[in-house]
């Protein structure tokens, strides 16, 4: 039997990320750090990931795309190809936020936590099937975190440092673990629609609320 072959990336922070499952084996990684040019570069990106490995778009079974939170522009860019690729390939597209590739494997009290610009932090509070609200602080001004709870995630040792706690590192590299949770939603027949941006805070370019000029004749 062939085993199911996914394809899981990301680019909703200074980065193009991607990786390759094969069954329970992750084959082949990419990572490049950039500010800008994902839109560019990820799909090139992606093509090298399977040459690499001797493999085809017509070899996937399912994508996996992180969905946030992070960079507006750069989750956009990641769900749009991977609802592309999905049709394209008609093969289901999995959107995973980076929480849940953080907390894959876990077990436990876990407080979550991603960087975001101007000294601000996205957390979100796990214990089993308990999820808390993701939310946006200050790092100055970060929630309490239980005794027991173990922070995970980026800055996640300076984070623990401020709140008195134990830190760990996550079980998976991020793209890895949105492959990975994509074929446990697939496996458990789960419903999948389509993948949708999960956004903490709004779009720091957003449309003018004012109201239009009139236009006199």
């Amino acid at each position: 039997m062939t085993s199911v072959k996914i394809l899981g990336f990301d680019t909703s922070g200074p980065w193009c990320t991607a990786a390759l499952l094969d069954g329970e084996a992750c084959i082949a990684t990419a990572h490049e750090d950039m500010r800008k040019g994902q839109a560019e570069r990820l799909m090139p990106l992606l093509q090298e990931l399977l040459s690499g490995q001797g493999l085809d778009w017509a070899d996937l079974d399912a994508i996996g795309v992180g969905t946030g939170p992070g960079n507006f522009t750069g989750i956009r860019i990641a769900v749009s190809a991977a609802r592309g690729l999905a049709l394209g390939l008609d093969v289901p597209a999995v959107g995973v936020t980076l929480f849940d590739a953080l907390a894959f494997g876990q077990s436990g009290p876990i407080y979550l936590t991603l960087d975001a610009p101007r000294e601000q932090v996205y957390v979100q509070m796990r214990d089993g099937n308990d999820i808390g609200d993701a939310g946006l602080y200050q790092r100055d001004a970060l929630p309490s975190a239980p005794a027991e709870a173990v922070v995970i995630g980026q800055s996640s040792k300076d984070i623990a440092a401020l709140l008195n706690r134990a830190s760990q590192p996550a079980h998976f590299a991020p793209a890895s673990a949105i492959a990975r949770v994509a074929k446990m939603q697939i496996e458990a027949g789960l419903q999948i629609g389509r993948p949708s941006p999960f956004y903490v805070r709004p779009a720091d370019a957003a449309p003018s609320r004012d109201a239009p000029p009139k236009i006199i004749s």
